[in-house]
């Protein structure tokens, strides 16, 4: 093992890490119209089967949460590298319903267990610039979603399977386990720090900790509802599904990686103000509009999720900071189980009932649920304009 902490390569590695992990985000969100009619699934067993990765997710972060700090992040890594590579390959060769249920609970446990690890990484490794590095971190969630819709376009215009189009998954999870093979990992922040075990706890039981994981829950579904049943919701409104998801998230991917300015300027409690008024906007305009118009609705719903995930981990870090690894493992689990609580209990339900019960087209269904689904912003901007008055008077 190497002696010396190499942060450039880490860092580099853990990018890749995240990398992968929203490539099988919009890889899977391309595959939910084939694997229904090639398995013969509906609506809500597709729910089940997408919500497995968000269930997996905060499984992961949660248990990563507590357990990180003591069997250490580099063999908590490997472990990841494991979970991706075998929930691949069962996904490759799913033969069912449950197999591809397994498959995808063991991608979303891998996912979660990248966030679990490389999130206090980061912030162990650059302790007085964190939130900007979570968000430079955090470019390449957006990144690999516009490299896997991309690549999910390409193939599906060659009339290549989605078999493929998994298999591509494994070149940066391969990448990744090469970068971190033999590294040297950093001590997580807590543990640098001094803090006990027990004030980590009590600080993830705080009110503003607890404030924020509410909100959390709202931020996450915003964005990550929206996208991942994309093709389902505006697949039918006159405009290339998978080309807004890579708009979108490629709009992302700029702002996270240049808006270190406007994070200073604003501050994190005020972009997360800013943001939730956009977001309402944007999904407003995308359940309203169609044609080429969908495009320009996309750039505004991007300017309005672009920054939630990240600086809502920077925000807690740095107002929260005993809440050490735990807090951040938390903060992104309570993301992934909300979205897979909304996803299996709400949009595969309800896209089911509006279509074979209330006897809805397919467009008129996807624009009730995104009608719906803006209720959530519109709570953050009264959320966020609390925290942003009382963090000021506070200051």
């Amino acid at each position: 093992m190497e002696s010396t902490i190499h942060k450039n390569r880490l860092f580099i590695a853990s990018c890749i890490a995240l990398t992968t992990t929203s490539m099988t985000f919009a890889i899977r969100a391309g595959m939910i119209e084939p694997l229904g009619k090639e398995f013969n699934l509906d609506n809500t067993q597709l729910a089940w089967i997408t919500g497995m990765a968000f269930f997996g997710f905060p499984v992961a972060t949660t248990l990563g949460g507590f357990f990180v700090d003591k069997v250490g992040m580099r063999l908590w890594m490997w472990m990841t590298f494991v979970a991706h590579a075998l929930g691949l390959l069962l996904t490759i060769f799913a033969t069912d319903f449950w197999t591809l249920f397994i498959s995808t609970f063991l991608i979303g446990f891998a996912n979660g267990s990248v966030e679990a690890v490389c999130n206090p990484l980061v912030a162990s490794m650059y302790t007085h610039n964190k939130t900007a590095m979570l968000n430079k971190f955090h470019v390449w969630f957006p990144g690999g979603i516009v490299i896997g819709a991309l690549v999910a376009t390409a193939l599906k215009n060659m009339e290549i399977g989605w078999q493929v189009q998994v298999a591509t998954i494994f070149i940066p999870t391969i990448l990744y386990a090469y970068l971190f093979w033999g590294q040297k990992f950093p001590e997580t922040e807590r543990v640098q720090s001094g803090v006990s075990y027990n004030e980590m706890i009590t600080a993830c039981v705080s009110p503003l900790f607890l404030f924020m994981m509410a909100c959390m829950f709202l931020t996450a579904n915003t964005e990550l509802s929206t996208t991942q049943w994309i093709d389902k919701l505006l697949g039918q409104a006159g405009a290339n599904a998978l080309l807004i998801l890579a708009l979108v998230n490629g709009l992302m991917a700029l702002g996270r990686f240049f808006g270190e300015g406007l994070i200073h300027k604003l501050s994190p409690q005020g972009v997360l103000l800013g943001s939730s008024v956009f977001a309402v906007l944007g999904l407003y305009l995308l359940q309203t509009t169609s044609g080429g118009m969908l495009y320009a609705a996309a750039v505004i719903f991007a300017v309005g999720v672009c920054f939630f995930w990240p600086t809502m981990l920077g925000f807690v870090n740095e107002n929260i900071p005993k809440s050490g690894a735990m807090g951040l493992s938390l903060m992104g689990g309570m993301g992934m189980f909300g979205n897979w609580a909304y996803q299996t209990f709400f949009i595969g339900p309800k896209l089911d009932n509006l279509i074979k019960v209330e006897k809805m087209s397919e467009l008129e269904a996807g624009r009730t649920v995104l009608s719906n689904i803006n209720l959530l912003p519109m709570v953050l901007v009264v959320a966020f304009a609390l925290l942003y008055f009382v963090i000021m008077k506070r200051k």
